[in-house]
């Protein structure tokens, strides 16, 4: 039942992505689904894995290491939480891309860490385009500047930018901070800087998100249900 359960759900995450793609114009495959596993067990996991999950998300990388260890490098895994600087050494290597760099002092210790490694590590950097105090990334004022520094980082590759908008029962509630996000990156696009990837997009909203030019969006809820289900 549960693996059934699980398959369905994300079958119909896929079906609803290809949809919002199409009325949008867009190609389907420019969009990534990323399967957020925050709470869920290694079994449950599994479930999705074999239903056809390829990129996994975990917000805290004291929980997803444990994961990576016992589920293996069969798909590739996010960080999409806040990052502190302290586990920078941990983060560094261990992901795929990290969606949540969300400082120049963390982007500059991750650039140690991985010089040290001796690999280049894929981020995203983190803006508050709602302008939260509660939320955690660059400001917009500031996202010019931080592109520009982060980018001549010589062992970080920025790969784009994520954003969580407020929380709201309404995803167009949403769509006002993605089609900011979009824009920007676009103007950032024509002068030269690195932002492909657009992480934005949740359980909620991810609909929008894609309408509004999301490459990457980040679901859980929807694939696996509410926490504890």
């Amino acid at each position: 039942m549960m693996i059934e359960s699980i398959a369905a759900r994300l079958n119909r995450v896929r079906e609803r992505m290809v949809e919002a793609a199409q009325r949008s114009g867009r190609d389907p495959d420019q969009v990534t689904l990323v399967v957020v596993t925050k709470g869920v067990t290694e079994d449950r996991i599994r479930h999705a894995i074999a239903a056809g999950a390829k990129v996994l998300g975990e917000n805290r990388v004291q929980e997803a290491l444990p994961k990576i260890k016992v589920v293996g490098g069969s798909v590739q895994w996010h960080l999409i939480g806040h990052l502190q600087g302290n586990k920078a050494k941990q983060a560094v290597g261990a992901f795929e891309l990290i969606h949540s760099v969300d400082s120049l002092d963390l982007a500059r210790e991750m650039d140690r860490r991985a010089e040290r490694a001796g690999i280049r590590q894929k981020i995203l950097i983190q803006v508050n385009a709602a302008r939260e105090s509660s939320k955690h990334g660059v400001s917009r004022e500031e996202l010019d500047a931080m592109v520009r520094q982060t980018s001549a980082l010589s062992h970080l590759s920025l790969e784009g930018l994520m954003t969580i908008p407020p929380p709201s029962n309404d995803p167009e509630g949403s769509r006002l901070f993605f089609r900011w996000l979009a824009g920007k990156a676009g103007e950032l696009r024509r002068i030269g800087l690195p932002v492909r990837e657009l992480s934005m997009g949740m359980s909620n909203d991810f609909e929008a998100a894609i309408e509004e030019g999301a490459t990457l969006i980040r679901v859980g809820t929807a694939i696996f249900g509410p926490r504890g289900e």
